[in-house]
């Protein structure tokens, strides 16, 4: 009863700091996972066999061989063609596309790939595509095992605890038809996106600073005896002098040595500026120059998030000052240098040599900017590692050879071709989703060790008993629909996992439409940018606010989730044939 009572207070403890605290998911699991080691609520052997658990290997394996996926160019040849004069037909061939990418490769890698091509198309609103582009790649990653992480999660849990996991294809026949539904319901409520362009929102929100040398010609004479409110592509919007803010800036304005002028407007023509005698960019400040220029999204829970780009020490974290800031349809104001950064907002920066080379790039950005130097693939690296992963995936789905063993040998021979390097392995490592995952099949046996699970499903049991297994099903969804919506999609599954298995095995069912009710509802966050990171990513390059998800995603969620629960129990039969 005491251990109940324990492990009772720590599940209590990490659901409210992943849903009411900014603590990351992995602190709070690993803090969980302690507290349940040290009360003696699992013991050692069992907190060792979790960390190395088969299903959590090969998700590892997974992530890192999508390193080398994403680099092959096929994508990229594809996406020029993506987008013509029909907006339907743009929908249908970007969605498509999106969708079967996503489900083979990492879908925020499909993104920030055609992101770049939905924004500069000339056809259409970015506005109108881009939240359908995030929506495809999330739906796209729950056809396949390696679509998305959370189907991994789910089958590392169901190997943990029965020996078997899920197959590559289990997810295939529910997956492609809640797509292709979802698709369809993104193009009938096309109306409800907004129809903003994409080239004004870029133009009116970047910020971008300059400040006034002691020398500068500019000094003394007002704004527009300096020509300052001739720009183009730039606008004065603010004048930021010792502690004073001065806004608007009236024509008459005089200049002084040491003002802070913050331009709005197109960040890729700062060179205007140089024409100014004595204008100094906020990044030539910070030691760099502007002929390596790269939009990056700063992504949830980066280490900067939360600190103004001084106080996180930027320039020496990234070897990278940051030019310009944008933030959705919010106006920025004040010193650059100053602006708080959140989750989501786009930074232009000014690279130095050492950028690409830093180890903690991936855990705080998303590159969304397609003139970035990649490294480009050679026709028979496409070749090889395309047929290579294709090979992998019959004979994993034949059962001939183990998914794990497929993915270590092709991991070896993008190593071997060049394709990824050791710095891109250590770089990449996904340290904090094992951590989750680890820690999360640790407090899962701890669940089971003090019984608390049993308990909790013969209490459901009991007042579900009338109402059937169905109901059972649609109750496990939905939370763990809800849960997503408001932590990560991750931490949803690990947390509904034990409760959805405990609830199958007290009806005496079978488990699997349980399990697959975790893996599809952890993966349908559509109605808020949060829950998911595709999400988060399109927000500030469409301009999008919370009520053009919930507008736009509402039906998608509920047709989906329909579809999902229809199919759930025919694919999937109650009782195991």
């Amino acid at each position: 009863m005491i251990e109940q009572l324990l492990i009772s207070g720590l599940f209590l403890w990490l659901l409210f700091c992943l849903i009411f605290t900014d603590w990351p998911a992995a602190r709070v699991f690993v803090a969980a996972m302690l507290a349940a080691y040290f009360l003696g609520l699992v013991d050692t052997s069992q907190v060792l066999d979790k960390a190395s658990n088969t299903g959590l290997i090969t998700l590892i394996l997974l992530l890192l061989v999508s390193i080398g996926l994403e680099k092959l160019s096929w994508l990229s040849k594809l996406s020029g063609h993506l987008i013509s004069p029909s907006y339907t037909l743009s929908l249908l061939r970007l969605g498509g596309v999106t969708a079967v990418f996503s489900a083979f490769v990492n879908n925020t890698a499909v993104v920030a790939t055609l992101a770049t091509t939905v924004r500069a198309n000339r056809h259409h609103p970015a506005s109108r595509l881009l939240i359908p582009l995030s929506y495809a790649a999330i739906m796209g990653g729950t056809m396949t095992l390696i679509g998305t992480s959370t189907n991994l999660i789910v089958s590392s849990f169901l190997e943990d605890t029965t020996g078997q996991g899920l197959a590559f294809f289990d997810f295939f026949i529910i997956g492609v038809t809640a797509t292709g539904a979802g698709l369809l319901v993104l193009l009938l409520s096309a109306r409800l996106l907004p129809h903003d362009s994409a080239h004004e929102i870029q133009v009116a929100e970047y910020v971008v600073e300059a400040e006034v040398g002691a020398g500068s010609s500019l000094v003394g004479k007002t704004i527009a005896e300096n020509g300052l409110r001739d720009l183009d592509v730039l606008f004065l919007v603010e004048i930021v002098r010792a502690e004073h803010l001065i806004s608007p800036v009236a024509p008459t304005e005089h200049i002084e040595a040491g003002d802070k002028l913050i331009f709005s407007g197109d960040v890729t023509q700062v060179n205007t500026l140089d024409r100014f005698d004595g204008l100094r960019l906020f990044a030539v400040e910070e030691g760099l120059l502007r002929e390596n220029m790269m939009e990056v999204i700063v992504m949830p829970n980066a280490a900067i998030e939360g600190k103004t780009i001084k106080d996180s020490g930027f320039r020496s974290l990234f070897d990278a000052a940051v030019v310009g800031m944008r933030r959705g349809g919010k106006r920025l104001s004040g010193k650059l240098g100053n602006i708080t950064i959140q989750a989501g907002d786009n930074l232009m920066l000014a690279t130095g040599p050492d950028f690409n080379e830093r180890k903690n790039l991936d855990k705080n950005f998303m590159v969304v900017d397609d003139a970035v130097a990649g490294s480009t693939t050679t026709s028979f690296q496409n070749w090889f590692v395309t047929l290579s992963l294709l090979a992998v995936i019959v004979l994993a789905s034949l059962e001939i050879i183990p998914l794990i063993k497929g993915l270590a040998f092709l991991l070896v021979g993008m190593l071997v071709l060049r394709l990824v390097r050791a710095s891109d392995l250590r770089r990449r490592f996904p340290f904090e989703l094992w951590l989750i995952i680890a820690s999360a099949l640790t407090l899962s046996q701890a669940l089971t060790n003090s019984g608390l699970v049993e308990v909790v499903a013969l209490g459901l049991q009991d007042n579900l008993t009338g109402m059937g297994p169905y109901t059972a099903l649609i109750g496990v969804y939905l939370c763990t629909l809800l849960l997503t919506e408001l932590m990560t999609n991750n931490a949803a599954a690990a947390l509904s996992f034990p409760i959805a298995f405990g609830l199958a095995e007290s009806f005496g069912l079978n488990v699997m439409p349980f399990v697959m009710a975790v893996a599809y509802g952890a993966s349908a966050s559509f109605l808020t940018p949060y829950g998911y990171t595709t999400n988060l990513m399109v927000q500030n390059l469409g301009g999008y606010g919370l009520r053009d998800y919930v507008r736009s995603g509402l039906p998608l969620s509920v047709v989906y989730s329909a579809v999902v629960l229809l199919m759930l129990p025919v694919v999937f039969p109650f009782q195991a044939t």
